[in-house]
């Protein structure tokens, strides 16, 4: 049998995964060379190379240990690139230098693909003085509109660059601009946002007592605890933003608590980190571990997972010697701290092999006991690397041992740390595995549920035809061996059958035994009442969970793939169309109503005007034609391309509010401008605003970053949410998953 259990396993290989010349020639001839050179590499550091690499590669076969995407495509090639996945950058300093020092820092770490993570809570707040320039601060919002900037300037040097996480306190001065910034759907996408929740800001909310935003000792003004967690709550609800960070639980469980603090976490949360630290990630693929699948005696050998995780964190900690950084501040507190993060894949399917429904109380019980022998595992590993190469430098016994998940610890475990120290100062995290877990045959992802049993996914071939293949769940897959056309068991739940709920009872029990994080999404319907979704958070932080992030169909984020039930009752993903057929243009009138716009761009000599006339369809006034005219003739070829394109856009009719939404994306790598307070990324994104501003003023949308207004004549409409494409291939597959839009089809992910 092929090394690759499913179609999609090796185009994702091909794709992401193996090495090939800068002409695109593969230089991995075959899959277990890809392993082999991964292999070779991290055992490069080892005293006995040999023997090392041979373990290392017997660990990757089958697809038992499956590092991080960047440490599969990384190492061995010889090439300048960091293996680590993600970095939370320096605390940035509330001056203007300073700002921008940080900004340079930020850009030279996305130009190697790590994505960021940054804490805005020190920046002074908006209308603060500026001492010695006779101003007012312009607030963190403005400058997270430049780091915005700067992200869509690296995409544009070349291939998809690592995504942004931004985080607040909740008593910053501004928090509620922060809470409300992503309701304009067109600024901040390069970032996830976090509202970092204290404790004493969780008990003012439970007793529904006073809060005081402050700044620096300055208490700017006083709100409502529950007034400020209700903002937070109905913009998640409303549009899946920001997420939830209980900073204060992260702090007093950090093994390292004193020696650093954090404030920020990697862009998909599972790895909170002090200023210039790094994530390294990989995972168990619990799901190639089971043995006799479906049978009465299934299970994992212990000693088969014990012997796979110590393997797996030497592996691990030999990537901190073998990798490059982009900055030397992050070389050095990766050094400094050995930090790694294992976590699992595959934990929903080697349930299902189990017979255990995903939720249910055998079910956590089973996660817990997994979850337990892996940090069990894995930290006895690291104290024998310790005896063998020495703990991490800034190791002290008894202030390691004081921390909230050393207490956690069996006696053995702690005496061995107490002995001789440990290697790796945090070792456990549970991170996106959306690619890797198709790489790996489409195991379930990270401790997700399955989100959908099978699908039929349109593969784009090279004489530019398309062919469809169907992608079924590992444990499916093997379910319809052993049983051909069988029904699934009930206890084959998917991620839209399950109550949310039993998302956050799975999370809970995943994190007793995590020393960092875990990304998860809590997948919630679409008409959750909101005190229901409110009650999800409000369980995730009494059952002891780092952070909470949700997912709820909406109108800015738009759906997830839809399922429908099929005769065996598996969800089935109901792709849609995959050709748009375009109706024909509307006839022009002689004469049309509209409006002309006088757009002043900061840096040009001229003003340009926008002209957008209407037409009158079914009683209802939509957009027909634009024109744009300036004196500038620098302008002049665009500007007539654009009123030409977009005019055949609006005449074709329908919904055609996505011009807004495509131009008010467009970035300038010069930079952009300020405009009323805003920092706007090109003069085409300006010209979208004043398009959409017209938009809203006839009615045609709903509002700024909303989507298109229902007609009053059309009757009721259930739902304005519209399904989301894949950036990269255009595919209606995205899925949220452990906090980031996956796409099944090619395997993009915003946080990968």
């Amino acid at each position: 049998m092929s090394r690759f259990s499913a179609p999609i396993a090796e185009q994702i290989w091909d794709m992401k995964y193996r090495l090939k010349d800068a002409g695109g020639a593969p230089l991995d001839a075959t899959l277990e060379d890809s392993w082999r050179r991964v292999a070779r590499d991290l055992a490069s550091v080892e005293s006995d190379s040999v023997l090392w690499e041979d373990r290392f590669y017997t660990a990757l076969e089958d697809f038992r240990f499956l590092p991080a995407g960047r440490i599969l495509a990384g190492a061995g090639t010889g090439r300048a690139v960091t293996l680590f996945n993600c970095f939370v950058m320096g605390t940035i300093p509330d001056s203007m230098g300073g700002i921008f020092e940080m900004l340079k820092e930020a850009a030279l770490t996305m130009q190697q693909g790590g994505g960021i993570g940054y804490d805005f809570s020190t920046i002074r707040p908006k209308g603060a003085v500026v001492h010695g320039v006779a101003a007012d601060a312009s607030g963190p919002l403005s400058f997270m509109d430049v780091w915005d900037a700067m992200c869509r300037t690296i995409m544009s040097a070349g291939s998809r660059r690592g995504a942004m996480m931004a985080t607040m306190r909740c008593d910053h001065p501004d928090i509620e601009d922060f809470i409300a910034a992503k309701q304009d759907s067109a600024r901040l996408r390069m970032f996830n946002l976090s509202v970092l929740v204290t404790d004493p800001f969780m008990d003012a909310v439970k007793a529904d007592g006073p809060w005081d935003l402050q700044f620096n000792g300055r208490v700017y003004r006083t709100v409502q605890a529950l007034d400020l967690w209700n903002r937070i709550m109905r913009a998640t609800y409303d549009y899946a933003e920001p997420g939830v960070i209980f900073i204060d639980r992260i702090n007093t469980a950090n093994n390292l608590r004193y020696v650093e603090t954090i404030a920020a976490t990697n862009p998909c949360g599972e790895q909170p980190l002090p200023p210039y630290g790094a994530c390294l990630l990989g995972s168990i693929n619990l799901a190639r571990l089971v043995k006799a699948p479906f049978e009465s005696d299934a299970g994992i050998d212990t000693a088969e997972l014990d012997a796979l995780v110590r393997t797996a964190v030497r592996m691990m900690d030999n990537v901190v010697d073998a990798s490059k950084f982009p900055l030397p501040q992050q070389a050095a507190e990766a050094e400094a701290k050995r930090r790694i993060g294992l976590g699992v894949t595959g934990l929903a399917d080697a349930l299902l092999m189990m017979g255990l429904r995903y939720g249910s109380d055998d079910a956590v019980v089973q996660t817990d006991a997994w979850m337990r022998a892996i940090a069990r595992a894995a930290y006895l590993a690291s104290v024998d690397l310790a005896r063998e190469k020495g703990a991490f430098p800034l190791f002290d016994a008894e202030k390691y041992l004081a921390s909230g998940t050393m207490q956690a610890m069996d006696d053995d475990v702690r005496e061995a740390v107490r002995a001789h120290g440990i290697r790796n100062a945090l070792l456990t995290s549970i991170a996106p595995t959306g690619t890797i877990s198709l790489y790996a045959g489409n195991v379930s992802s990270g401790i997700e549920p399955v989100f959908a049993y099978a699908y039929n996914r349109k593969v784009l071939q090279k004489d530019g035809s398309r062919t469809e293949e169907e992608v079924v769940d590992y444990a499916v897959a093997l379910w319809r061996e052993k049983n051909g056309d069988a029904p699934l068991p009930e206890y084959f739940v998917s991620a839209q059958t399950l109550a949310p709920m039993e998302h956050v009872r799975m999370q809970a029990a995943a994190q007793k035994w995590v020393d960092s994080s875990i990304s998860k999404t809590i997948n919630c319907p679409e008409d959750i009442d909101f005190q229901s979704f409110k009650d999800v958070y409000m369980a995730a932080w009494d059952m002891g969970c780092k952070g909470c992030t949700t997912y709820r169909p909406n109108a800015v984020t738009g759906s997830v793939l839809t399922v429908s039930e099929t005769s065996e009752k598996a969800p089935q993903t109901d792709t849609g169309a995959e050709v748009i057929y375009l109706s024909e243009p509307l006839d022009r009138p002689e004469a049309l109503e509209g409006h002309t716009y006088k757009l002043k761009w900061p840096v040009s000599e001229h003003a340009i005007y926008i002209t957008v006339n209407d037409i009158i369809v079914g009683g209802r006034r939509q957009p027909f034609e634009v024109f744009i005219n300036s004196k500038n003739m620098e302008h002049y070829a665009w500007t007539v391309a654009l009123t030409r394109m977009i005019s055949a856009v609006f005449r074709r009719g329908g919904d055609v509010s996505f011009v807004v939404e495509e131009l008010k994306a467009v970035f300038d790598p010069r930079g952009g401008a300020w405009m009323q307070g805003k920092y706007i990324p090109s003069i085409l994104a300006a010209i979208g605003g004043v398009i959409e501003e017209h938009l809203v003023a006839i009615g045609f949308i709903e509002g700024q970053g909303l989507g298109l207004k229902s007609d009053p004549k059309a009757g009721p409409v259930t739902s304005n949410v519209r399904p989301a494409s894949c950036p990269s291939c255009g595919a209606y597959e995205l899925v949220m998953i452990e906090g980031c839009m996956t796409c099944r089809a090619c395997g993009h992910s915003k946080c990968g």
